[in-house]
């Protein structure tokens, strides 16, 4: 007899809450089952089994992908054996073709949406759409958005930049205001990593750069003077726990302290825009999770599994649901509450007016930068 398997934290969580559907997943991601051709340089499929098909890029195997990946029935089944209600349902970023001139890129957009829909017809309330836009074109952008919230999307996935240019570009300025105004969650995911010999071992464009993607991205929010134009009323996530951000949020503010000179560019302390955006729960310990409560604040952090990908979350949410340091109301916050706030679900019938700025988190952060 071999050794003895190590325990799977997910198998208890799997177990305890087979028959309570309550989790809300803000970040899964779906592939057609086929498309029409995009145009030169963009994705094409290779079928290689009935439930599997490989994307290809520029005639090089990109990745395999599954039937769970567009099947809805498959999705529900998976989501009811993990206790999940529902899903918001964002594109693959490998779509999102912001390098590519407009006219292609609204064209692989509205092809791209229209399946999104015929993804999640089947199971409308649990498997929410999220939409993709053409970010390299605010005025395409915008139109995109409102196309699809009028069609059933629930809101918008974008990439964490464009080409070199980060979130606090004057023409994703100009979206985020605009999706602001239409009352449109934005999560953000990284894409497009850097490559090098040092990143292409391991998985380290995955391990490293997406971590390293999204903390930039949240730092060109803050001191790039995004959340300082945008309206409070942006509700914003960013992917994977928001990358190492929590962490060197330390280094952050010291920097601002010392260095001022340099990036003191926004209105406020680095430490006072904590409560201006969400992060997901897909770090995959309970250590980082505390990190993330306590840093980023327990109405800021809503459950995210990456599903239907290897590198995600089995059960999604189980390390939310077994973290020994949530108490029971908080953790309810993290599995349901704190998402339907994000994509506009809540009511105050279910879980109480959608979090502000002014939480005690966001109040507790303008404290230290007072002192």
């Amino acid at each position: 007899m071999g050794p003895a398997e190590p325990p799977n934290p997910g198998d208890s969580a799997r177990r305890a809450d087979i028959h309570r559907p309550d989790v809300i997943d803000v970040h899964t991601h779906y592939v057609p089952h086929g498309w029409p051709d995009l145009g030169p340089d963009t994705p094409t499929a290779r079928f290689e089994t009935e439930t599997e098909v490989m994307i290809m890029l520029a005639g090089r195997e990109f990745r395999r992908v599954a039937a769970d990946c567009w099947d809805a029935e498959l999705r529900l089944a998976d989501m009811d054996a993990d206790g999940v209600h529902q899903q918001a349902v964002s594109p693959t970023p490998v779509f999102f073709s912001y390098a590519h001139d407009v006219a292609q890129a609204a064209k692989i957009a509205y092809i791209l949406n229209d399946l999104a829909l015929e993804i999640c017809e089947p199971a409308p309330g649990r498997l929410l759409p999220m939409c993709q836009v053409p970010l390299q074109d605010p005025d395409a952008a915008c139109a995109e958005l409102e196309r699809c919230l009028a069609a059933g999307h629930v809101g918008v996935e974008i990439g964490n930049h464009v080409g070199d240019h980060d979130l606090d570009n004057e023409g994703v300025v100009t979206f985020l205001q605009h999706a602001a105004a239409l009352g449109a969650p934005v999560f953000v995911h990284p894409w497009d990593m850097p490559t090098s010999p040092r990143l292409d071992r391991w998985m380290a464009q995955w391990l490293v750069g997406m971590p390293s993607e999204t903390h930039l991205s949240i730092l060109a929010m803050i001191l790039g003077g995004v959340f300082d134009r945008v309206e409070e009323s942006l509700r914003i996530c960013f992917a994977h726990g928001g990358g190492s951000f929590a962490f060197w949020l330390g280094r952050l503010a010291n920097a601002w302290h010392r260095r001022g000179d340099v990036i003191g560019t926004s209105e406020l302390h680095p430490e006072r825009y904590l409560g201006r955006f969400y992060v997901d729960s897909v770090v995959f310990d309970a250590c980082a999770l505390r990190l993330l409560v306590d840093t980023i604040g327990a109405d800021r952090v809503v459950v995210g599994s990456d599903y239907p990908y290897p590198l995600g979350e089995r059960p999604a949410g189980s390390v939310v649901r077994t973290a020994d340091f949530l108490d029971a109301p908080t953790r309810a916050r993290l599995l349901n509450g704190n998402a339907r706030a994000f994509l506009g679900l809540a009511t105050p019938s279910e879980s109480g007016p959608a979090p502000t700025p002014t939480s005690a988190s966001a109040s507790a952060s303008a404290d230290r930068a007072a002192r």
